[in-house]
């Protein structure tokens, strides 16, 4: 299914893996803009920093996903959102995607990962929904979501990807959801869907 914002973890592991300790604070900033706020231009411009699509895919395979396939183009005919957004996955990649921010590897430096999860622990509140739906608050939840009108505005794609931690409770969760009515119609899809769970975990 089409990525849409959740490429963002991509992108963001790939800055990390190639540029690491270098990090200036430039990427820094638009590392924390891209994944706190979900800012569309800082993405672009990291997107094109890491090495496009190309370079992504490297990242992918050594990462072990085998379904997630980076977006040829940027600027898309016929598509007005930024083209990286039509990079498609799986959940099971994304849960790869995941693992390699919570298991010790060569990929990434145990401090890279820390870095990662810091940024996804503090999404800006209007959009800490999907896979925290239902979660205790004193619990940490390191998520992306991502939402795309994909035709119109009546086929919604709507995800979430996240690690859950806390409560007696330890888990990676990532839903993508596509022909949603609309973008809320997707959102309390997932939400429900965490909140039940998180219930189940107990």
């Amino acid at each position: 299914q089409a990525e849409a914002s959740v490429v963002k973890l991509d992108v963001l592991e790939t800055l990390l893996a190639e540029r690491g300790r270098e990090l200036s604070a430039g990427d820094q900033s638009l590392a924390q803009l891209m994944i706190e706020d979900s800012d569309n231009a800082p993405a672009t411009s990291l997107w094109y920093v890491v090495g496009g699509a190309a370079r992504i895919r490297a990242y992918n395979t050594k990462a072990g996903l085998t379904q997630t396939t980076p977006s040829p183009c940027v600027v898309c005919a016929g598509f007005s959102w930024p083209g990286w957004g039509l990079s498609t996955t799986t959940p099971a990649d994304q849960i790869a995607l995941l693992r390699r921010l919570i298991t010790p590897s060569s990929l990434l430096t145990g401090t890279e990962r820390d870095y990662a999860l810091s940024l996804l622990e503090n999404v800006t509140p209007s959009e800490r929904w999907g896979v925290s739906g239902g979660v205790p608050a004193q619990v940490t939840v390191a998520l992306k979501n991502g939402w795309l009108p994909l035709q119109g505005s009546s086929d919604w794609q709507i995800n979430s990807v996240g690690w859950i931690s806390g409560g007696g409770r330890s888990y990676l969760m990532a839903v993508l959801s596509t022909g949603n009515p609309t973008e809320q119609y997707g959102i309390d899809t997932i939400d429900r869907l965490a909140a039940t769970i998180w219930q189940d975990m107990a």
